[in-house]
């Protein structure tokens, strides 16, 4: 019998967290809720575990955490991503590429770089 993997949770690092939280607020029209874990700064992104998905949050500790546009990329789902795109220059961040259609089953992606330097991905189906 073979395992069912998927993702239950992701960790994008930060340098400034008020910075990053402010822009994911902006881009997403959300509210994070941050926590401090030991030597960890961390700010959740919501969730609901009974919708699905993964959860995550921002994280600062300099010591195991460093902001990267080359290293693994989160993709954030969106009704439609020209929707966040509209709001990552304002909000201190660049468009890496436009909405870009992978095909008409899959839907459409872009990629972005956040305040931090993560590169970071949005997909959605139209």
């Amino acid at each position: 019998m073979k395992n069912h993997v998927t993702v239950g949770w992701f960790e994008i690092p930060v340098i400034d967290m008020e910075r990053a939280m402010s822009f994911y607020e902006v881009i997403f029209e959300c509210k994070l809720e941050r926590h401090q874990m030991g030597p960890i700064d961390m700010a959740w992104f919501p969730w609901n575990h009974e919708i699905g998905g993964a959860g995550g949050s921002l994280v600062k500790n300099e010591e195991y955490y460093q902001p990267s546009e080359r290293g693994a990329l989160v993709y954030f789902s969106s009704l439609d991503v020209n929707q966040e795109l509209e709001r990552i220059p304002n909000a201190g961040g660049k468009v890496l590429q436009s909405k870009t259609l992978i095909s008409d089953e899959i839907g459409y992606m872009a990629l972005f770089l956040d305040t931090e330097g993560n590169r970071i991905a949005l997909h959605s189906l139209k």
